[in-house]
C-alpha cells in the first residue's frame, strides 16, 4: 500500500510566510521611501543622467543602494505631489488633476457595470426564453477575446460617435463589459427558483423581484465585482493611451511613470497615493471578495 505523505504544517507555514513577505516588501519599501527627503532620494537612487555624468560609474557601485528606513521622516514628497504642477502645451495641470481623471473614469464604469451586469445576470439566470443559452454563449465569447481584438471596433465606434479624446470612449466600453454579467449570473443561479415563483404568486413583477429578491441575495457578488473592476480599471494603461490625445486627460495610472521619471522623490509618494484606494477598497470588501470567488463557480 502506498502511504500518503503529508507536508508538515511548519514547512507550509514557512513557505507561505516567505511568499507573503516577498509580495508585501515592494509596498513596504515604497511606503518607507515616500517619507524620505528629495536629497536623500537623489543620494541613494541616482538617475540615469547622474550615472552617465559620473566617469567612474563603471568602476564604482553599479547597483541601486536600496534603503528601507529614511534618515529622518518627512512629508516633503507628499506636499510636493499636491503642490507641483505640470505643463502641457499652454496649460498647467496639478498632479491631483490626474488623480481626479482616474476617479472620473473608474467610478462611472463601476457604477454602470453594476447596473447593467446585475440586470443582465437576472435575465440570463432566471428568465426563460428561446435562445437564452445560445445568446449568453455568444455574449461570453467577447469576454474571451483579448483587448487588442476589440480595440479596432471600439475605436471606430468611438470615432463615429464623436467620443474620441473624451472619457466616454473609455467609460462606455467598460460599462458593457461581459465579465460582470458572467460573474453575477453565477450568483443568480444559486437562488432557488421557488423564491421567484412565490413572488410571482404574490403579484410581484420582474422589477420588484429584481429589487426585493435578486439584489439582496447577490450582494456579496456585487461587492466582489466592485473590487475586481476597480483593480482592473484603476490600473488601465492601453485604453487611455489609445483613446485620449490630450495628455492633461490622462489618468494617474498612465502618468505615474512620467512623474517617476521627472521627480523620483515625488514618485514614491505618488505610488502610495495611487495604491491607497485599492488597498482601502480591498480591506473593506475582502470577505465579500473571498465569498464571491467561492460562489462564482457554483451551479444551480
Amino acid at each position: 500500500m502506498k502511504s500518503n505523505r503529508v507536508i508538515p504544517k511548519w514547512i507550509l507555514t514557512s513557505f507561505l510566510l516567505i511568499m507573503a513577505a516577498v509580495m508585501v516588501f515592494p509596498v513596504v519599501f515604497t511606503l518607507s521611501n515616500s517619507f524620505m527627503t528629495e536629497n536623500e532620494i537623489s543620494r541613494h537612487y541616482p538617475s540615469e543622467n547622474d550615472i552617465q555624468q559620473d566617469n567612474n560609474a563603471a568602476k564604482n557601485d553599479q547597483f541601486v543602494n536600496l534603503k528601507l528606513l529614511p534618515d529622518r521622516f518627512s512629508f516633503q514628497q507628499y506636499k510636493a505631489f499636491f503642490n507641483k504642477k505640470q505643463s502641457f502645451i499652454d496649460k498647467e495641470q496639478s498632479n491631483m488633476k490626474f488623480y481626479g481623471n482616474s476617479v472620473l473614469m473608474v467610478f462611472p464604469i463601476i457604477l454602470g457595470q453594476l447596473i447593467v451586469a446585475s440586470l443582465a445576470a437576472y435575465v440570463f439566470g432566471k428568465l426563460k426564453f428561446k435562445g437564452r443559452d445560445t445568446l449568453f454563449l455568444i455574449y461570453m465569447v467577447t469576454m474571451l477575446m483579448p483587448f487588442q481584438v476589440t480595440l479596432v471596433p471600439n475605436y471606430i465606434i468611438a470615432d463615429k460617435l464623436g467620443l474620441l479624446n473624451s472619457f466616454g470612449a473609455i467609460i462606455f466600453p467598460g460599462v458593457f463589459g461581459a465579465f460582470g454579467v458572467f460573474m453575477l449570473r453565477q450568483f443568480v443561479m444559486t437562488i432557488p427558483y421557488s423564491y421567484i415563483e412565490a413572488a410571482k404568486i404574490d403579484g410581484a413583477g420582474h422589477f420588484t423581484i429584481f429589487k426585493k429578491i435578486i439584489l439582496p441575495l447577490i450582494r456579496p457578488g456585487l461587492a466582489a465585482l466592485v473590487v475586481l473592476l476597480f483593480a482592473d480599471y484603476w490600473n488601465m494603461v492601453e485604453q487611455p493611451l489609445i483613446f485620449l490625445d490630450d495628455p492633461s486627460k490622462f489618468p494617474l495610472s498612465l502618468y505615474l511613470s512620467q512623474i517617476i521619471q521627472d521627480t523620483r522623490g515625488i514618485g514614491f509618494a505618488a505610488s502610495i497615493l495611487y495604491m491607497a484606494p485599492m488597498l482601502f477598497i480591498f480591506g473593506i470588501a475582502k470577505k465579500y471578495l473571498i465569498k464571491g470567488i467561492q460562489l462564482s463557480g457554483a451551479k444551480d
